[in-house]
């Protein structure tokens, strides 16, 4: 089903979450969501953290996808593939389409895709590039390894689709004839948190390898969650949480929990913006990552209310 989506009305209550999303989870490295709520305060929204909840399954991912609305949430995967490298391989260029047939492909004839386009060309210039990827800091969509990125779109998003999501970026599904979040809509948005932890600050936060989880790592994720508190990291909503989940997040070497947080504000920050931030000429095939800005800040969506001012950057990492 293709539509334009319309912003939806929200109300105190509403249901955030954020999902820090691996191809493979088990009980040791899960799939992370952060479920929370979004409700008015008096200088920006508030993202009220209530759980975090670890699925160990990609079975156990479905039956969460299929949870009853309403809610929005951010995903920390690739929801689509660089428009060149598609339409050099002759692929679908209808969006739903184009994810049946990618999430269908046996993932070695995908990876011989994606070395044959990088064998082609020059250092330095080796991967096909979605418009958002650069603007965000992330890796290509079409990474394969460090990060594998590309396998996380793969086991991911055929499943999202699957379950009935509506996918503001794509223009792709509706929620209902109000498109109101008081309906039973499930929406997704794609998120990047290493957008917003990078405002905070710009040396490395995290690690899944227990030897690389220092002290300096730790504190730098104090300093991002102390900014996320603040509503100072660069989105136009900020974290209310309890000591409890502020040291769990801390003591979380791997980052993922403080991750999936950051993947509810990001969506919660696009929610109060008109269509959700993304830019006038947006490519549904290609999609967007929530709360990063158009290259031209005017070139933007001009249907809703207009969204807050956002508040000042400045980096707070010891």
């Amino acid at each position: 089903m293709r539509s334009s989506p319309r912003q939806p009305a929200w109300a105190d209550g509403s249901l955030l979450l954020g999902v820090d999303f691996t191809s493979a989870p088990t009980r040791k490295k899960p799939i992370t969501v952060a479920v929370g709520r979004w409700r008015r305060g008096e200088q920006m929204p508030i993202y009220q953290l209530d759980e975090i909840r670890g699925l160990v399954s990609l079975n156990e991912y479905v039956a969460f996808l299929q949870e009853s609305g309403p809610w929005l949430g951010g995903f920390d995967l690739p929801f689509g593939q660089p428009r060149a490298l598609i339409e050099h391989e002759g692929w679908p260029t209808e969006w739903p389409t184009f994810v049946s047939f990618f999430c269908g492909q046996p993932r070695a004839t995908l990876r011989d895709t994606f070395k044959r386009w990088c064998d082609a060309r020059p250092s330095g210039d080796k991967f096909a590039w979605r418009r958002a990827d650069k603007p965000a800091g992330s890796s290509p969509a079409m990474r394969w390894t460090n990060p594998p990125v590309a396998w996380m779109m793969h086991a991911g998003i055929g499943r999202m689709l699957d379950a009935g999501l509506v996918f503001p970026a794509h223009r792709h599904g509706t929620a209902d004839s109000h498109d109101r979040v008081t309906t039973t809509a499930r929406m997704a948005l794609e998120a990047y948190p290493g957008f917003t932890a990078r405002k905070v600050c710009r040396t490395s936060y995290k690690s899944d390898t227990i030897a690389n989880q220092t002290p300096e790592r730790a504190s730098n994720r104090q300093a991002i969650l102390e900014a996320l508190v603040a509503g100072g990291a660069g989105l136009d909503i900020r974290l209310e949480i309890t000591p409890t989940w502020s040291r769990r997040l801390l003591a979380d070497g791997s980052g993922d929990l403080l991750d999936a947080v950051i993947c509810s504000l990001q969506a919660g920050h696009a929610a109060a913006l008109p269509e959700y931030g993304l830019p006038a000429d947006l490519d549904p095939l290609e999609g967007w990552i929530a709360s990063v800005p158009p290259a031209n800040p005017l070139a933007v969506s001009t249907s809703g209310d207009s969204g807050a001012t956002l508040p000042n950057i400045q980096s707070n990492c010891p």
